[in-house]
């Protein structure tokens, strides 16, 4: 056996334990019950700290020297891999065993306590765990930035998207940030002299609203002998290789959130359920990426779903789903409806217009907080302060403010920006697409997205990690780099 192909040997082990993890990760945030969140912190660290250590092993600096020195002998697809391989080894060792493990336990407790902290918007309760969170990931990332040369923040930045760095971010949302306010004003004055959209009468029962979830998730192509649907608290997308599991949440006086939501985490799941066959046990295998990955749900949500095209295909389908009669059901009051631009205070629910400026004030938050510019405590403050300066409004309680997002107590540091950047992946792409085949929105006014599907599925998911950086896919998908001019051109022309 190669040095190559043992370390493809040892990557299939991490990759199962990884799996595992997902499952166990799945389960936690979906029917796990309350008291069983002890055990399940011991069982989700002991794992984490089984994969760092094989990922650690001191043979494995030995057999990547070896494979990368013969080199040669590999195909295109293998060096990809080789040079992934690596860069996991990088940021594997960089982060000691006892810190991983210490990690995974913070983690574990602070999201069952932000459970209980967000339904009784009381952020003191989640303080003293999110400290420790905090305290934990800020002393993983200054290991990281210091073996890699970077900040701490850039470290955090880059083991979600490799090569991101703050500096090129702060010009990203420096310029959107001078772009939102004139262009949210101009979007809500045109609204504003016209006829307010009418809103569809609930209520909305949830099974009913369950089985229009599935149908739209088997019109977008998600297989469901490889997944499901499910309830949390936050929607999301996860699972295992091979077993793709979303989530949605409801509410019966409106069933677009949740059917918004189930579109949105189909696209992540269609990046999944699509990765390239050979390679699913390998990090060449993998998504390139969270801003890839955040564009993939993007593209389905915003570019393809609330299109004009496909709305007008919906309408008489979400009319028969509920009985709904009149007006309000009509394909241009749900465009309206759905193209409807608010100043709100909830993340996940807010429009395409003002969502990045609620990213922007999470990675302005989050980079102080790591760099110790912004304590804890004084969080709650300095969000209302920002959520007022970005969006226009401010919280009326915690839960509608800082504690409405899973992120931080997840330990998922330096990931917000993913979202905005993955919005503006989205609107490339999509150009890309339509341009490249015509049929594709003529296609989405038919309820069918096969055509944009076939397209992702070979300029995107089934690259996995071939491409070594976000950029070099978007090069080789769309002839250029990460360009925010298609975004704002997107957003004109939709809204205006």
């Amino acid at each position: 056996m190669t040095a190559y192909q043992e370390l493809e040997r040892r990557h299939a082990r991490i990759a199962a334990i990884g799996d595992a993890l997902g499952i166990l990760g799945w389960d936690t945030q979906t029917i796990m019950p309350e008291g069983a969140n002890d055990g399940r912190a011991e069982q989700t660290a002991t794992l984490s700290v089984i994969a760092h250590e094989l990922a650690t092993d001191p043979r494995m600096a030995d057999l990547l020297a070896e494979a990368e020195a013969g080199a040669g002998d590999l195909d295109a697809w293998q060096r990809a891999n080789l040079r992934e391989m690596r860069r996991h080894h990088v940021h594997a060792t960089a982060i000691p065993a006892d810190l991983v493990e210490a990690t995974s336990k913070a983690v574990s407790v602070c999201e069952m306590t932000w459970r209980a902290a967000r339904a009784e918007s009381d952020f003191a309760k989640l303080l003293p765990s999110l400290t420790e969170v905090l305290a934990r990931v800020r002393e993983g990332a200054e290991a990281m930035g210091a073996v890699m040369g970077i900040s701490p923040y850039d470290a955090l930045l880059d083991a979600h998207d490799p090569g991101a760095r703050a500096e090129r971010i702060d010009a990203l949302f420096t310029d959107l940030a001078a772009f939102l306010p004139d262009l949210i004003g101009r979007v809500l004055d045109r609204q504003a002299s016209q006829p307010a959209p009418l809103l569809p009468a609930g209520p909305f029962p949830v099974d009913r609203q369950r089985d229009l979830g599935v149908r739209m998730m088997e019109r977008l192509g998600f297989d469901f002998s490889r997944g499901r649907l499910d309830v949390s608290l936050h929607p999301f997308c996860g699972g295992a290789t091979g077993d793709v599991r979303i989530t949605t949440r409801y509410d019966e006086a409106n069933f677009a959130d949740a059917l918004m939501g189930v579109l949105h985490e189909t696209g992540h799941a269609l990046y999944e359920q699509n990765r390239p066959r050979a390679w699913l046990s390998q990090p060449v295998g993998q998504a390139r990426g969270m801003a890839v990955h955040e564009s993939q749900s993007l593209l389905m949500e915003m570019q393809a779903c609330r299109s004009p095209e496909f709305i007008t295909w919906l309408a008489p389908v979400v009319r028969e789903a509920f009985g709904g009669e009149g007006p309000a059901w009509e394909a241009d009051n749900l465009r309206r409806l759905y193209s409807r631009v608010e100043r709100g205070f909830i993340r996940v629910n807010a429009d395409e217009v003002t969502y990045p400026a609620h990213v922007i004030l999470r990675y302005r938050l989050e980079k102080a907080l790591i760099a110790g510019d912004l304590t804890l405590p004084d969080l709650p403050g300095a969000w209302n302060d920002g959520m007022a300066e970005l969006v226009g409004v401010v919280p009326p309680d915690d839960r509608q403010g800082c504690l409405q997002d899973i992120h931080w107590p997840g330990g998922g540091w330096g990931y917000f920006p993913s979202y905005t950047l993955g919005a503006m992946t989205a609107a490339q792409l999509f150009e890309a697409a339509r341009t490249a085949d015509p049929e594709i929105v003529p296609a989405l006014s038919r309820g069918e997205f096969a055509p944009l599907v076939t397209w992702l599925r070979v300029n995107v998911h089934e690259t996995g990690c071939y491409h070594a950086s976000g950029d070099d896919l978007l090069r080789a998908a769309t002839g250029r780099p990460l360009d925010a001019s298609v975004f704002k051109r997107h957003l004109e022309r939709r809204y205006l």
